[in-house]
């Protein structure tokens, strides 16, 4: 026994070792790759400003040359419409006083607006624009003695704008793909865990039903041995005792293979009494308590509640867990289990409260204890509690939680839909 836990929770260790060693390498994946979509895009960006940079040096060398040497004006103009002006980034010329003059490229400003707000804005524009790139003075010789001069500034184009956001589309991308796949990865083991569970309980069933036919065969030959009337008076009186105790096990063992025959299946759900369930799962577990603890007490406090549509060997099941899982927390000796079911006024629900006073469950437990495989004691596969809240969330669509927990007092609170007749 020892060496089968040992080689579980070996198991259960590599398990939970390579399922991280996964997830750092995924993160490790996504971080790496979308450090290279940042520096790539990044040194795109740098490359294209430079770009601009030097168109912009160079059509403001042609356009001062052009200003200043013996050209027609007709010629000036051509080079300021073809080579200035058809320029695909933002333009502000500004004259001596930094006034903006001229633009291209704004947007939301119409070439043809000088009023007040359409001033303002190119002016913090160009402030702008002077910040990140810089200035470009442009000095046009008028005679010997005079000249104008003008001041030259841009912005970066569109497609270096939406170049700077891209690398963050794209890992926006990357994590939502990661996200979809995690998701999914989720799914199919949840699912695979269904079907271990639909498995194991078909197969569990299937097993049981051949020793239980066999009991069953034999409670009729000892039945019919008995109507011989071979049997003294005090032979009989065992005999029947034994009888008794016989059936009762065999009716216990086929509610058993039936509980397991029905998982994987869609349960049959009927009007029920919640209080009438529990009280045969505390009468069942009262007559155990001998062997349980002399010392441990069941309370149960029923209070009026409509009927719940539930199947009775499902929940039933899932009751005793709960019961069972409280009984091995408490003391042998001073162990107290409170179960009370009760209807909150306004809440459209049958409530179910499970209070012991045992050694309480860790908040690090407290957050693993319905998952699949997880259990604190020293023996278990620890299917239990998974077992109970599929059975009530997914079968009779209720809730269950652990609402506290601490040293003394443990509390697991069920809500129910109540039936609507």
């Amino acid at each position: 026994m020892a060496n089968t836990e040992f080689k579980r929770k070996t198991v259960d260790s590599l398990y939970v070792g390579k399922s991280t060693i996964f997830k750092i390498f995924l993160l490790g994946g996504v971080a790496i790759i979308s450090g290279l979509f940042i520096w790539y895009t990044f040194n795109v960006i740098d490359e294209l400003k430079d770009d601009t940079r030097s168109q912009v040096e160079n059509n403001m060398k042609l356009w001062q040359l052009a200003a200043n040497s013996n050209i027609s004006s007709s010629v000036l103009q051509f080079i300021f419409d073809e080579v200035i002006v058809k320029a695909n980034f933002p333009i502000i010329v500004l004259n001596e006083e930094r006034v903006p003059i001229h633009r291209r490229n704004i947007e939301n400003i119409a070439e043809d607006d000088y009023s007040p707000e359409a001033m303002a804005t190119l002016k913090a524009a160009a402030d702008e624009m002077v910040k990140q790139n810089g200035d470009f003075p442009l000095i046009i010789y008028t005679n010997e003695n005079d000249s104008i001069l003008y001041y030259f500034c841009y912005g970066d184009s569109e497609i270096i704008n939406e170049l700077k956001i891209m690398p963050f589309i794209q890992i926006g991308i990357i994590l939502t793909f990661m996200i979809v796949a995690m998701i999914g990865f989720q799914n199919i083991r949840k699912s695979e865990e269904r079907l271990i569970w639909v498995g194991m309980a078909k197969e569990t069933a299937h097993q049981l039903g051949t020793p239980i036919s066999s009991l069953m065969g034999w409670l009729e030959i000892l039945k019919t041995e008995k109507e011989t009337g071979s049997l003294s008076t005090k032979d009989e009186q065992l005999f029947d005792e034994t009888m008794s105790n016989m059936e009762t096990d065999v009716d216990r063992l086929e509610k058993v293979a039936n509980r397991f025959g029905k998982i994987g299946s869609i349960p049959e759900l009927s009007p029920y009494s919640l209080n009438d369930l529990v009280q045969d799962a505390v009468d069942y577990y009262c007559r155990r308590l001998p062997f349980e603890g002399k010392g441990i007490k069941i309370l149960f406090q029923k209070n009026e509640i409509p009927l719940v549509n539930l199947n009775r060997e499902l929940l039933g099941w899932a009751l005793e867990n709960l019961i069972k899982n409280a009984l091995q927390s408490v003391d042998p000796k001073t162990g107290i289990i409170s179960i009370t079911t009760s209807k909150p006024t306004q809440a459209h629900c049958v409530m179910l409260e499970i209070v012991d006073n045992g050694i309480g469950i860790t908040s690090a437990a407290a957050r693993k204890i319905f998952r699949a495989g997880f259990t604190t004691k020293k023996r278990g596969w620890g299917l239990g509690l998974t077992l109970v809240k599929r059975i009530i969330e997914e079968y009779h669509g209720g809730k269950i939680a652990l609402k506290r927990s601490k040293p003394g007092e443990t509390v697991f609170e069920i809500q129910f839909p109540v039936t609507d007749s």
